[in-house]
């Protein structure tokens, strides 16, 4: 079994560096390859998932022992994660047959290697070097285009992700002189009496926001507007869905095991209502749907953040849904704007022209504002609850501020929406009218019936979130499975 768990991340990982070979040899093998290794990976983790997986999993590699060696610890929560990385990256993965796709689909492969390892890992070391993977992968994605501005862009996010990686190791490497591991498990046992003060305050923040740089925290959001709106519609849908969660879980897991204080809390709440509101506002200005979607991403990270801020993990149901949720929800938004790209004001009368795609965008609408019974309203609901029965003035703001932000969301989802269905000027021609078609409209209807399916199911979909939060929040079930390993073995 803890073979098979290695193989999701080692065999991306190969593929990502074989695959340019396979191209020059046979075109055919080398375009079905990547597919198959994803596919592979989706297999084995439902094939444990169904099997009766149930207790966390402790997995050393090469036989070295946490806290020494290289340590993937393995929950409902991380599986999760790890099963929606396979999936969307085979969803998302770029069908093309030329030479330019080979290193498209080898850095695909990359940052789906990098990605489950951020879901699985165990270790500090282990997660920023996966990080960095994913750094590595996502700047060669987001220049892929050739042009002038995604080079730009991609530049002013390299930048800015570099500063964010040299904060994280500063901040790791004042965990490590304070503690001499960087084992999770093993600085869960150490934090209450080595890192509660103002040194390991120092290293949380570090770590905060040189993660928050791909968690698209506020301030270090700035380059998402720019990479979301000139890479192209699938990378965009990725990182937004999928890549910011990831870093999300990197920021939960160290909150939860390590930093359980008061003041790191209250720094990702205010940090969290920021972002609401400026990413929020700046989508009810934006003229271009994906900077619109792009800046609605940053709210809606922001709310998140919200939830997660909320004390003694009370908030880690909400987080769960709201981020499932915005993973559902903006990867489908994101394949609709594949074909309704540019400015608002052209899509006037699309919806004759694309009547499934205008559907589609009032329904992920509705759920991203929280219209009963989509899986929006009860996602929202969970946090406006636990908000509410706060008595300090901070979380009282979090709850005004996530409620205006709501009616700002509706306002410009819904003036789409009037474009949409409104009557194109007189002087356009039917074929001027852009219209959602192909692969990315068939893309999009797989996450539209999967909004429908969990409004349908949403009794035994929250009961399955209740059961994953449950075990995420508790820190002795981690620590107990991960120490058989230190004195010698693994599970």
């Amino acid at each position: 079994m803890s073979t098979n768990l290695v193989l999701i991340i080692a065999l991306p990982l190969l593929g990502a560096f074989l695959l340019p070979v396979l191209m020059r040899s046979s075109m055919a093998i080398a375009l079905w390859s990547g597919p198959a290794i994803l596919i592979y990976g989706c297999w084995i983790i439902a094939d444990l998932w169904l099997s009766g997986f149930a207790q966390p999993l402790s997995v050393a590699i090469g036989g070295f022992a946490p806290p020494l060696g290289i340590n993937l610890y393995v929950d409902s929560l991380a599986l999760l994660f790890a099963f929606a990385v396979q999936l969307l990256g085979l969803v998302f993965w770029p069908f093309t047959l030329d030479q330019e796709s080979a290193r498209r689909q080898s850095l695909m492969l990359l940052l789906v290697a990098a990605s489950t390892g951020l879901a699985l890992s165990g270790d500090l070391f282990n997660l920023y070097v996966f990080y960095e993977l994913a750094a590595v992968a996502t700047f060669g994605l987001a220049s892929a285009s050739g042009s002038g501005a995604a080079y730009v862009a991609t530049l002013r996010y390299l930048i800015l992700s570099g500063i964010g990686s040299v904060l994280t190791l500063f901040g790791i490497a004042l965990i490590y002189s304070q503690t001499g591991t960087l084992n999770l498990a093993h600085l869960a046992q150490l934090a209450p009496e080595q890192l509660h003060n103002s040194l390991g305050l120092t290293a949380f923040l570090a770590i905060l926001i040189g993660i928050g740089v791909k968690a698209e925290l506020f301030p270090v959001n700035t380059w998402v507007p720019e990479i979301y709106a000139t890479a192209s519609t699938r990378l965009s849908a990725f990182l937004a869905g999928l890549l910011s969660k990831l870093a999300l879980l990197i920021i939960l897991r160290l909150l939860l095991l390590i930093f359980h204080q008061p003041e790191a809390a209250q720094v990702i709440l205010i940090l969290g209502i920021l972002g609401v509101i400026s990413g929020e506002l700046a989508a009810w200005r934006a003229r271009e749907m994906k900077r619109m979607l792009a800046f609605s991403s940053i709210g809606q990270l922001g709310m998140i953040f919200i939830a997660m801020a909320l004390p003694d993990g009370k908030g880690m149901l909400a987080v769960l849904a709201l981020s499932l949720h915005h993973l559902i929800i903006k990867s489908g938004l994101f394949m609709l704007a594949e074909d309704w790209g540019g400015a608002l004001e052209r899509l006037r009368g699309s919806a004759k022209a694309s009547p499934l795609g205008a559907v589609l965008f009032v329904l992920f609408s509705l759920s991203l504002v929280g219209m009963p019974p989509l899986p929006g309203f009860w996602a929202k609901f969970v946090l406006i609850t636990e908000l509410a029965a706060q008595v300090e003035p901070l979380y009282l703001l979090g709850l005004a501020v996530f409620l205006l932000a709501t009616v700002v969301e509706a306002s410009y989802l819904f003036r789409v929406a009037a474009t949409l269905y409104g009557s194109p000027a007189q002087d356009t021609l039917s074929e001027e009218i852009p219209k959602t078609k192909g692969l990315s409209l068939l893309t999009a209807s797989l996450f539209g019936a999967g909004v429908i399916a969990v409004a349908l199911l949403i009794a035994p979909v929250g009961d399955g979130l209740q059961a994953i939060a449950a075990q995420a929040l508790d820190v002795d079930l981690y620590i107990t499975t991960v120490s058989p390993a230190v004195s010698g073995g693994s599970q």
